[in-house]
């Protein structure tokens, strides 16, 4: 997988045809243009994300040959002139893999309304492991949940990528949080990113929650996804809310929901889905504060290095351990 790009031709991760990680292959491509609109990226590192393997996978068959949704680079070229050239840039999703080629490449176009310009001290690696998740919780947090200092949190998942930058935020919020994890051995990790509790989580969390909050939590920030959404409806207070953004117990739908039976009246119920409406109208980059995030990672007030950094050509490897359960963080990929 040495392969060096011809002039006018760069180098990408190619979705061969739907299936393991082994169907992703480097291949030469012609160069993306940018059309109006858009600003084309010289990529110089990428954060993976399980998204990346529902759509490799074919679980997601949208079908676009390069995945990833997310890089971060520099400008190689602005039709609209906002950017100059060699501007370092992070960009998030806007229909990167989803209807246009996406970030597992040299070179990726990207609209406008998805780049943010950054100034930092951190490093290609160190920045491409911040915009997807830190955006995505920041959002779900502050948006779908309207989280407040002093308000009670439970985030369900807690260890995952997402997760971690949920501790993060809503702990330097003030808020109080209650983490969960299947794996005991990762309670001391969540505590040091800002978990004021942490519940092992064995599918019934409910009566655990109860137990410390008779009336229920303010929020709850849903990781695991479909499975266990009935039980975490059920730690809630009256006008509390639910905001389902992962699916780490799988993709398969609620089997008979009833909202008469299953929603607690007065419960809000809601989901965010960044790959699909990042940048648009109404959840628009510019509500997110992309420059304050990677400052705070910087100074180290969010826990937000990569796990492991991987080069371009270790990419099925990398697939390899999100798919095997042992990222334990952010995977990151350079190009070097």
């Amino acid at each position: 997988m040495g392969l060096v790009g011809k002039e006018g031709t760069m180098r990408a991760i190619v979705v061969t045809e739907h299936g393991g990680p082994e169907v992703l292959r480097m291949q030469e491509l012609p160069d993306p243009v940018a059309s109006a609109g858009d600003v084309l990226i010289r990529v110089k590192a990428f954060g993976l994300n399980h998204a990346d393997t529902y759509m490799r996978s074919g679980i997601w068959p949208f079908g676009i040959p390069v995945l990833g949704i997310e890089a971060a680079g520099t400008v190689e070229s602005d039709p609209s002139g906002r950017f100059e050239a060699g501007t370092p840039v992070i960009a998030i999703v806007g229909g990167m893999a989803r209807d246009r080629n996406g970030s597992y490449a040299e070179l990726v176009t990207v609209p406008a309304t998805n780049v943010v310009p950054i100034e930092t001290s951190l490093n290609w690696a160190e920045l491409a492991a911040i915009p997807e998740v830190y955006a995505t919780a920041w959002t779900a947090l502050h948006s779908n949940l309207a989280l407040q200092t002093g308000q009670s949190l439970l985030i369900r998942g807690a260890t995952s990528t997402l997760g971690q930058a949920a501790v993060n935020i809503a702990a330097d919020l003030g808020a109080h949080v209650i983490a969960t994890t299947r794996n005991p051995e990762r309670e001391q990790e969540l505590h040091e990113l800002g978990a004021d509790q942490v519940l092992i989580d064995d599918g019934e969390l409910a009566p655990k929650v109860r137990a410390t909050h008779p009336d229920g939590v303010d929020a709850v920030l849903e990781l695991v996804g479909n499975s266990v959404v009935r039980d975490s409806l059920q730690t809630v207070r009256p006008t509390g809310g639910v905001c389902l953004v992962g699916f780490l117990g799988g993709l398969e739908p609620i089997a008979d929901f009833n909202p008469l039976v299953d929603l607690p009246s007065g419960v809000r119920l809601t989901t965010f889905a960044s790959a699909f409406v990042l940048g648009n109208e109404y959840f628009p980059t510019t509500d997110v504060p992309l420059q304050e995030i990677v400052d705070k990672a910087s100074r180290g007030v969010y826990r937000a290095k990569p796990a492991r950094v991987f080069q371009f050509d270790q990419i099925v490897d990398a697939h390899r351990l999100i798919e095997a359960g042992q990222a334990n963080g952010k995977l990151v990929v350079e190009i070097g």
